[in-house]
């Protein structure tokens, strides 16, 4: 047991260490990058997403400015566009393609995000800018409409980089003053004309935008601190389930050794070899011989359950004759199901079937369900097995008389630990871990299994198999 303690506290402090330092990169600076990698991420998507509907923005303004201002400007201008959208468009696809590759988007990625930015907003006031000087003094209704779509537009999509927000709305914000700005200078106008109400409510106008990002960046960092602290948990979630796989493997390894060889000692004293045993002794003897067998089956379910979740069930796979190996289980299962009261009835059919299974861990499979029927059965009650094809698979079904499993219980009845009844009733005790690891040998196998109740009474359980695979490992 030395040799598990030491494990076991390698296995704590290994944990510990990844915890603290998993804590310390996503609360502290270290975790600029990622952040920054996630906005990143978040940008392009939405980019992606609002591709059609920036066109048909920029579409309508355009077509509207070429045939009530000036359609060499407004052509001019669509070809600025253009440009700035397959600019932008390639670089979306470029963090997307990162992201798809197992890569992460980096600084790279952020300035050209940069210039991209630079390049649109520019287009934009642009054309608000000569819009503006076709119209001449006085109301500039739709440079200034844009340009105000425009920031809102940035405010609500361009939220998840501060400094690509704060940079295209400085350069729309510089525009939007600059318009009325301009037409007081060129008017001199005093501080009553219309030139200046004009100004004025830009201010208002700008602090509405200004007000707009502030919040929607709000939101966005309250998710993304959010979406941290559940990694951050999912984190701890799957350390602590590395640290119980770890302890229960090394605890079940350790445990197999002596038992093993308890287990060796009683069946030489009950065999005779060691002298003749007196009744009393040998009933002792027995009652131990069982629970250590218990016990070992009990320690290969978990590590069993240990490699299926893992992943690492090992499976030896060769064209079996499935009728065969139900009759085989049937006939191992047939003395355990007697000692409860129960009579295993195999409806043998005439034909074969044939498929590449491994056939020790089908037979374990089977085993479990037709333990937990005879357990679940009343005595002087037949269990029902038979086999047969179904949409070109094997469909292998074991019937009991039992009171029945409910069938909105079924995501919970094959999860590890789970009983299928915790009465007082029960007949024989058990883990919880067969119908777990059931689960796994089947799907292991390219097969399902599931249950329903019978309409007279009882559970039917059904496992169906390829009948068409090729042998090899898995």
């Amino acid at each position: 047991m030395s040799a598990y303690r030491s494990n076991g506290i390698r296995a704590e402090s290994r944990v510990s260490g990844q915890l603290g330092t998993l804590w310390t990169r996503l609360r502290a600076g270290q975790t600029d990058e990622d952040r920054l990698k996630r906005q990143l991420l978040d940008y392009a998507e939405v980019g992606q997403r609002l591709f059609w509907q920036r066109q048909m923005i920029f579409g309508v303004a355009l077509l509207l400015a070429g045939f009530f201002y000036s359609l060499p400007l407004a052509v001019l201008n669509l070809v600025m566009v253009a440009i700035c959208e397959t600019y932008d468009y390639r670089v979306f696809i470029s963090i997307a393609r990162a992201r798809a590759r197992g890569q992460q988007p980096g600084r790279r990625h952020y300035w050209s995000i940069v210039l991209g930015t630079i390049m649109s907003s520019g287009a934009i006031s642009f054309f608000a800018v000569w819009i503006s000087i076709l119209q001449g003094q006085g109301s500039h209704f739709m440079p200034m409409f844009f340009l105000f779509a425009a920031g809102v537009f940035a405010a609500m999509n361009n939220h998840h980089l501060l400094s690509i927000l704060a940079l295209r709305l400085g350069i729309y914000g510089v525009t939007f003053f600059a318009i009325p700005i301009r037409d007081i200078v060129l008017a001199v106008g005093g501080i009553g004309s219309d030139l200046w109400v004009q100004f004025l409510s830009s201010l208002f106008v700008a602090y509405f935008i200004i007000d707009c990002s502030r919040i929607f960046l709000a939101m966005y960092r309250t998710n993304m601190e959010r979406l941290i602290e559940l990694e951050v948990q999912n984190r701890k979630i799957e350390a602590a389930l590395a640290a119980k796989s770890a302890f229960l493997s090394t605890m079940s390894h350790e445990l197999r050794t002596p038992l093993t060889s308890i287990s060796a000692s009683l069946d030489l004293a009950l065999s005779g070899n060691l002298g003749a045993v007196d009744p009393a002794p040998r009933k002792v003897l027995e009652i131990a011989q069982r629970n250590s067998k218990t016990l070992k089956s009990l320690i290969d379910e978990v590590l069993d359950l240990q490699k299926a979740s893992a992943g690492k069930l090992t499976l030896e796979l060769h064209q079996t004759d499935l009728v065969a190996l139900v009759q085989e289980s049937v006939d191992v299962n047939q003395p355990y199901a007697g000692r409860l009261g129960c009579v295993i009835e195999f409806v043998r059919p005439e034909e074969t079937l044939t498929a590449t299974v491994d056939s020790q861990r089908i037979k374990q499979a089977l085993s479990n369900i037709l333990s937990n029927a005879a357990k679940f059965s009343p005595p002087d009650s037949n269990i029902e097995v038979s086999i047969g094809v179904h949409d070109g698979a094997a469909l292998i079904e074991v019937r009991d008389q039992g009171e029945g499993l409910d069938e909105a219980r079924k995501d919970e009845v094959f999860e590890p630990f789970t009983q299928l009844d915790s009465g007082d009733g029960r007949k024989a005790g058990g883990t919880g871990l067969g119908l777990s690891i059931t689960k796994q040998i089947v799907e292991a196998h390219g097969g399902d299994i599931d249950y329903r109740r019978s309409p007279v009474r009882g559970t039917i359980f059904s496992v169906t198999l390829p009948l068409k695979t090729e042998a090899g490992g898995v």
